[in-house]
């Protein structure tokens, strides 16, 4: 089952003896059992009973709340892991320590490499694409990274990487869909492409900051992202280099085979928010399930792994290396 995600306005979110029920009036529109849940996500406004919240903490089941439009509210919570010495080591990593930035080091080099290796993937399925100066810009980005030991230069080259990747986002996009990108916008998206990728990186946020609190970290000390209140800093780490193998992967897939439309987008006349409409957020929420779900091998592991399993994977890795169990964070990095 993996993670259940609500997206009917208003709906009731309960429970009957072992079994997760959400209803829309006396409509029971999901009854499944919680021994299969692993996560929930609501999208919109919704009731929560008591009894449901103590069973999901008792369970340890996160629940997150989401805007139609992607925007991530915040989320119950079960209690942190009783891991106490994975949360040192990750304490003791911060600031500009040698742990600090190699890991931050992983972090930009998976997210940076993932996107060379999309654009390089896609270039070779069609030559007509001009990706070569988007590829050159990446490389440059990448190369000096081993070399440098600020982490405030390793943000400077994620974000000279970043800027290269979204220069080309509207190439990879097919032109006979319809939709065009024309520059990242978020808080709120202003257009179905970037509404795509808002409401993708939130629910990815979801699932890695469960991975995070799973393994026993404190997802809101992080060393790529500065610290700030109320953001889980260790989670966007990590989504770094999940971002374009996951995510993106997923919107291009929606996108370029036509799965969604611009009939399947609406715009609140006020902020001018793009989001997907009821049908439309059921087809992209199928889309992301599947890809978390899909198989992939584990370049480290060297085993069949689902996205959804790397997520804890990919956890486990950074916390054996600041508990200096092995001598060296490798992020996932996808060919």
């Amino acid at each position: 089952m993996g993670t259940v995600y609500i997206i009917q306005e208003d709906a009731f979110v309960g429970k009957t003896d072992e079994r997760l029920i959400v209803k829309v009036g006396k409509e029971k529109m999901i009854d499944v059992p919680l021994l299969k849940v692993e996560g929930i996500v609501i999208l919109g406004r919704a009731t929560v009973s008591p009894a449901l919240v103590i069973e999901l903490l008792d369970r340890k089941i996160p629940l997150s709340f989401l805007k139609k439009t992607g925007k991530y509210l915040g989320r119950l919570e079960p209690e942190s892991t009783k891991n106490i010495f994975v949360r040192k080591s990750q304490w003791a990593a911060s600031g500009e320590s040698t742990h600090a930035v190699h890991v931050v080091r992983g972090f930009v080099r998976g997210k940076l490499k993932n996107y060379r290796n999309l654009l390089m993937r896609r270039s070779r399925k069609n030559t007509e694409l001009n990706l070569q100066n988007s590829i050159d810009k990446l490389e440059r980005a990448i190369a000096p990274i081993d070399s440098t030991d600020s982490i405030n230069s390793l943000r400077g080259l994620e974000g000279a990487g970043s800027a290269a990747y979204f220069g080309c986002f509207n190439e990879l996009i097919n032109s006979n869909s319809g939709f065009s990108f024309q520059f990242r916008n978020r808080r709120p998206p202003t257009d179905p492409v970037n509404s795509l990728l808002s409401l993708g990186y939130s629910l990815l946020r979801h699932d890695v900051q469960s991975a995070v609190n799973i393994v026993g970290f404190d997802p809101y000390l992080g060393y790529l992202h500065v610290e700030r209140y109320g953001r889980p800093s260790l989670a966007l780490d990590l989504m770094e280099e999940f971002r374009p193998i996951v995510v993106d992967a997923v919107v291009f897939n929606a996108i370029n085979n036509k799965l969604l439309g611009l009939n399947d987008f609406v715009t609140e006349p006020l902020s001018n928010a793009v989001s997907l409409t009821y049908e439309g957020l059921k087809t992209f929420l199928r889309l992301y399930e599947q890809k978390k779900q899909s198989k992939f091998k584990h370049p480290v592991l060297k085993k069949q792994c689902t996205y959804q399993e790397s997520f804890e994977i990919q956890a486990r890795l950074l916390a054996k290396y600041l508990m200096e169990e092995t001598d060296k964070y490798p992020p996932l990095i996808l060919k």
